[in-house]
This record gives structure tokens, C-alpha cells and sequence, in this order.
């Protein structure tokens, strides 16, 4: 049995009780973290050259303060569960062409772009904790609230992805992002919504993490 569980505990829930999860969404209490750090040399440095090609891009120090801001904010524990429950993906070879992504399990937890010099993110959430009254209807979005979340309310826009209860926020600006990561209620629901991916289980996305991107993410 572990600490904090059952054996068939899946997920973060190894390692942290439900009520100390409830507790960190609502920024009640601070998680204790180990200090250790189980680190793959090769994984290190199969993506040295494309975080260097990162850091030659107008965008990166955007991209690395806003990283150890959502690592710092956003994922408990990050230390104890860096790669095998969460990671992050340096210029990840998708579609979309993002500079980095942060994943758990199957699901997109983050993402950041560039948008001219600048940056732009997207947060995938929950729909009910970005509603009026919780709904999980997308014509009750809290529009006035998102509009709140950011410097100005047209650096706001959203999206429905698919699936019951999932909700895509786009943010543009280093300004607007970093004032939407400073909302409670707007925090409160990215904690939510990653606990949930953190607790069904392993990430499916080991293979791409970036140490080098970490390394910020986890920076105290």
C-alpha cells in the first residue's frame, strides 16, 4: 500500500489523498515536493539541440518565464511526477507548430505559440468551471469573466473540443497570459482540469520530454 492509497491507486492519487488535492485546486494549502529529481541523461540529451534552437527564437524568454509560471502554479508535485505523469515538448513536430506543449496522460494540458514576435497560449479546462452556474451548456460560457481574465478583453477567445466537459481557452499576449494565471478562479479550474488527466495514470508522452525545458518549468 502506499502513503497515500490503495494499491490500485492510479495517478497522483499515489502519491496525495483526496482531500489534499481538493485543498491545493482551492489554493488552501502548498504541496511538499521531493527534492530528488529521477533524470534519463539520454532523454536529456536527445532534445539539447532543439531546446537551443528554442532559445534562438524572439520568443523564448516569454516562453520560459511563462513555463515556470505554470509549473510553479499549476502541477503539483512536479518534481515527484516530472515525465511519468507530466511533460513538456520542445518544438513538438505537430500541425500547429507549437514552442512548447505540456501534456498528462493522453491530453493536452498547454500549449504556447508564436504569434509574431510575441506569444499566444491555450489552455484546455474544464467547460463547467468557465459557465455561469457550472454548466456544461457552451451558450453559458461567462463571457464577461474570461473578458476580466486578460489585459484586454478582445486577447481572449475560446474554442469546444472534443468531448463532454472539455473547453479550449486561447490567451494572446505575455501580458494577458500572465494576469489569466493570476485569477483564482481562472487557476482553480486549470488544477482541476489537470488533476483529472494527472489521475488516470501514466503519461503517454514520456518519449518527448524536454529536460531542458524542465529544468525552468521546476525552477523554485
Amino acid at each position: 500500500m502506499s502513503r497515500f492509497g490503495q494499491h490500485n491507486s492510479k495517478g497522483l492519487r499515489q502519491f496525495l489523498g483526496s482531500d489534499q488535492q481538493r485543498r491545493w485546486t482551492a489554493g488552501e494549502i502548498d504541496l511538499e515536493d521531493t527534492d530528488e529529481r529521477f533524470e534519463s541523461i539520454e532523454q536529456r540529451f536527445k532534445y539539447a539541440e532543439r531546446f537551443q534552437k528554442l532559445l534562438r527564437r524572439p520568443q523564448a524568454q516569454q516562453v520560459l518565464e511563462l513555463l515556470k509560471l505554470y509549473g510553479r502554479g499549476c502541477i503539483p508535485i512536479p518534481r515527484r511526477t516530472e515525465r511519468h505523469y507530466w511533460s513538456v515538448s520542445c518544438l513538438p513536430s505537430t500541425s500547429d507548430k507549437p514552442l512548447v506543449r505540456v501534456n498528462a496522460s493522453w491530453m493536452e494540458l498547454f500549449t504556447i505559440y508564436a504569434d509574431g514576435e510575441g506569444v499566444r497560449a491555450r489552455f484546455i479546462v474544464h467547460l463547467s468551471d468557465f459557465t455561469k452556474g457550472s454548466s456544461l451548456l457552451q451558450d453559458r460560457v461567462d463571457e464577461t469573466f474570461l473578458g476580466q481574465c486578460a489585459e484586454r478583453p478582445e486577447d481572449v477567445s475560446w474554442f469546444f473540443p472534443r468531448g463532454d466537459d472539455i473547453f479550449g481557452i486561447n490567451v494572446r499576449g505575455i501580458s494577458s497570459i500572465r494576469r489569466f494565471l493570476a485569477n483564482p478562479r481562472a487557476m482553480r479550474g486549470i488544477r482541476k482540469f489537470n488533476l483529472t488527466h494527472l489521475n488516470r495514470g501514466r503519461n503517454a508522452y514520456q518519449k518527448s520530454h524536454c529536460y531542458s525545458l524542465a529544468d525552468c518549468f521546476l525552477d523554485p
